[in-house]
């Protein structure tokens, strides 16, 4: 550092309190100047501006922070513990690689704690996200009031409030990222059924149900996830989870509470995080939706909005840009020949572009459909029961 100005302004970072409890970390955007190579020099106003608001959208009233060169950041959160500070600047650094260039893979190698801040350089040493992630586990579990042992019992089976009975399943289904073809985690698959006739509810029925009901099979779904996760024979975590809400759910506030709680209890099952699925999203105002993504987001690696399979009309597409939602997800329709699955996916990728640069697309039916997705620029599958792929 050589700017007497900058210098200056690092001084409120060099509290000795501070740096021995942990609480300044630096983030490095080397990973970007190295995907965008000559274009960096033409980028890079518009990619400090960027960082500089994701930054301070992310940190507390008390959190500050400061660029202290082209590639490097300094973080300070005083009112964060040690690991869920590094946590915090772990997600930040996987948002801001994930907008650029696509690819937050690299997010572990430029997280670093600060241990020394001198006139004339910055000490500091390498924040390992599998430490992190146990740390700010127990940092939780530490703070966290004590609660009864929860079970499923409380939200499945459950009377609707037109009387019929209803009960909830739901099952694993394994995710594949289509660049590598490897496992990014689960989606929660979920059935939501008459008890008496085991007779399946479709979306259109399901809508007609009350805010409450469908609050209900929201959380049912959630921890009957959370059950399977932990029954699961594997030793080894999956990196993520795919939880499917409803909006009416996260537009009450008791809904937002009682989901949240269960995000949290299924990120701790997981490596890298929980994904928020919001459906039922078609007429939800642009505003409306920007809040409750925001609400629930500070709980989940990502948010995504699901559509309904037939083509999304452009006033739906409208409202979901810039609603803060990172991707779409949609249901393959059953049974297509290649030449309609072909139609049918080149429509929905194409509205999908408008919004966002990711696109999950569930239950295709072959490995041959994935690559054809994969073709038109879809970014995840999943495949249905008779469609083989990673398990």
């Amino acid at each position: 550092m050589t700017s007497v100005d900058l210098a200056a302004a690092v001084d409120r970072f060099s509290d000795a309190g501070l740096l021995a409890a942990g609480k300044v970390n630096l983030i490095a955007l080397d990973a970007i100047v190295a995907r965008l190579g000559a274009r960096w020099a033409l980028r890079r106003d518009q990619i400090h501006d960027h960082v500089d608001r994701t930054i301070q959208r992310r940190l507390g009233a008390e959190g500050y922070h400061l660029r202290i060169s082209e590639t490097d950041f300094l973080i300070c959160q005083p009112g964060l513990g040690l690991f869920s500070g590094q946590a915090t600047c772990l997600q930040i650094l996987r948002d801001i690689l994930t907008y650029f260039i696509g690819d937050a893979s690299q997010a572990d190698d430029y997280v670093h704690q600060v241990t020394k801040v001198g006139a004339s350089e910055i000490q500091g040493s390498r924040v390992r996200a599998s430490e992190v992630e146990r740390g700010e586990r127990m940092e939780r579990e530490a703070s966290a009031p004590a609660r009864p042992p929860r079970t499923v019992d409380p939200w499945t089976p459950f009377v609707a409030s037109d009387g019929r009975a209803l009960r909830v399943g739901c099952s694993l289904e394994p995710v594949i990222e289509l660049k590598g073809f490897g496992r990014i985690g689960f989606r929660l698959a979920r059935r939501a059924l008459v008890a008496d006739t085991g007779a399946a509810l479709t979306g259109a029925m399901a809508r007609q149900l009350s805010r409450m009901d469908i609050l209900q099979i929201d959380l049912a779904t959630v921890a009957r996830g959370i059950d399977r996760l932990k029954a699961a024979e594997s030793d080894e975590r999956p990196p993520s989870l795919i939880v499917p809400v409803s909006f009416t759910s996260l537009s009450s506030q008791r809904g937002r509470r009682e989901i949240a709680h269960l995000l949290m209890e299924a990120r701790g099952l997981v490596r890298r995080g929980v994904i928020c699925e919001i459906g039922d999203v078609e007429g939800v105002p642009q505003g409306v939706m920007l809040q409750a993504v925001s609400l629930i987001r500070p709980y989940c690696l990502f948010v995504v909005a699901r559509l309904d399979p037939g083509p999304p009309a452009a006033a739906i597409l409208s409202q979901l840009k810039r609603s803060g939602v990172q991707a779409l997800s949609v249901e393959c329709p059953q049974r297509l020949s290649d030449a309609a699955f072909q139609r049918w996916m080149q429509t929905m990728i194409e509205a999908g572009r408008r919004v966002v640069r990711s696109t999950l697309i569930y239950r295709v039916a072959s490995p041959r459909h994935a690559a054809l997705a994969a073709a038109f620029g879809a970014t995840h599958v999943s495949f249905n029961e008779k469609g083989g792929g990673l398990r």
